[in-house]
């Protein structure tokens, strides 16, 4: 199912080729800053880089025998060399490589999930323009409160959208750093400026302080990013399973050409899409809770972090990814029915104007309280009477005293409700 919807770039991402590749081009960086320095013949780095090459079916082969990757890695590539090997992963520690490659890998995938926000963002501006003056009922615990339009849900999930690209962006540069310490951070076989130039080749800032590994409050950052992305867009299907539900049918996410609801009812049209963004959003929120028990490592390092971010970190990107493009599809196609919203709007038989009645009466001059418990009465008969509201404030002696009939019904237009919903576009920058 996720095959289906989610980018082949962020799969390959995370493919051991593209891994492996990194490992590479962390190396020969290494080795080119080595020249420089003139700590190895330039010749070497130049052979190197002219020769080097890996096959992840050979490097499996020789794990097999290592239980060690990175030893794999160096081996398989040193069988494509000649006496320059032993220039090959001089001075490094294989976290060198390991952490340096995979900020590289999150700094990919965090692009794609950029994107991935940019065109949900896009849709759901779409939306609110196309919604701006679609009323509906407002909702607060469930209950019927006061009229909204369609496009104000919109609009709302747009302007977080802002908010979550801008959150992505400071994490993808709080893991953005590069390190060539060494095996305990102490640059003990290679002095600083060779990470520095390492890390100024692959786009990367070097660490100003590491250990074996670079620090994973950064990581963590960038989890906890991507769980509150998944958490937002588990509040829209929430939503939209809410307004899809038979008795509200206000919204519906699409149901295509030969689809089926159920194997038993034939009826059937679930919202079974937007319960997948809620399923998925867990697991998303999950991982970012392992990414935090990452943070505490033995000393300058141990190895407990390591098994759980090979899975945390391409499932929560993959994840994300597939949600972002299923969420991007809901909304592009979601269905609207605005007579449904209506017949909502008039269910209650007017309860939801009793603020303006409510204010009505205290400008004319009555207290608030007594205000209050006149409306609240006529209220709680209309709830349980099924009468609509408007006649029997019409009936109530010291409301007729105090209110026309003109006056009364003002206080039952939806419009006064809405009339700063285009000033609420205007403040977003959402504007035709």
């Amino acid at each position: 199912m996720i095959e289906r919807y989610t980018r082949p770039e962020m799969g390959r991402i995370w493919t051991l080729e593209n891994r492996y590749r990194k490992f590479l081009d962390i190396e020969l960086a290494v080795c080119f800053a080595l020249a420089d320095k003139g700590i190895i013949p330039r010749e070497a780095a130049e052979a190197i880089a002219r020769k080097a090459v890996f096959s992840v079916e050979r490097i499996a082969q020789i794990e097999e025998v290592t239980r060690h990757d990175v030893v794999a890695f160096t081996r398989c590539v040193a069988e494509s060399l000649g006496e320059e090997s032993r220039y090959f992963h001089y001075g490094l520690t294989s976290y060198d490589v390991v952490d340096t490659a995979l900020s590289l890998l999150l700094k990919e995938a965090c692009d794609l999930l950029e994107q991935g926000l940019e065109n949900l963002a896009s849709s759901l501006r779409s939306q609110a323009l196309r919604h701006r003056d679609t009323v509906m009922i407002g909702r607060t615990h469930g209950i019927h409160a006061e009229p909204i339009t369609l496009g104000l849900k919109f609009a709302l999930w747009w302007d977080e959208t802002s908010r979550h690209r801008r959150r992505l962006q400071g994490a993808k540069e709080a893991v953005s750093y590069g390190k060539i310490s060494g095996a305990v951070g102490t640059y003990a076989f290679l002095d600083p400026w060779i990470e520095e130039e390492v890390c100024r080749r692959l786009g990367l800032k070097p660490a100003p302080i590491s250990t074996q590994i670079l620090q994973r409050d950064g990581h963590a950052e960038l989890l906890m990013v991507l769980a509150i992305i998944a958490s937002f867009l588990d509040k829209i299907a929430v939503e939209i399973r809410a307004l899809q539900k038979t008795e509200v049918r206000e919204v519906e996410e699409p149901f295509y050409q030969g689809q089926k609801g159920s194997s038993a009812m034939p009826h059937k049209r679930n919202p079974v899409s937007s319960e997948q963004l809620s399923g998925l959003a867990r697991l998303v929120r999950a991982h970012a809770q392992v990414a935090l028990e990452n943070i505490p490592l033995w000393h300058e390092r141990d190895i407990s972090h390591s098994s759980a971010e090979r899975v945390i970190f391409p499932d929560s990107t993959i994840l994300l990814d597939y949600m972002l493009n299923q969420a991007n599809r809901i909304i592009a196609g979601l269905h609207v029915y605005p007579e449904r919203m209506q017949k909502n709007l008039e269910l209650t038989g007017g309860l939801v104007y009793s603020q303006g009645v409510l204010l009505a009466l205290v400008e004319k001059g009555i207290s608030r309280e007594e205000a209050y418990d006149l409306v609240q009465r006529c209220a709680m008969r209309s709830w349980e009477e099924g009468i609509p509201l408007k006649n029997l404030l019409a009936q109530e002696e010291r409301i007729a005293a105090l209110l026309t009939p003109q006056k009364l019904a003002a206080c039952f237009e939806p419009q006064h409700c809405l009339r700063f919903v285009p000033l609420i576009f205007e403040r977003l920058g959402i504007t035709k």
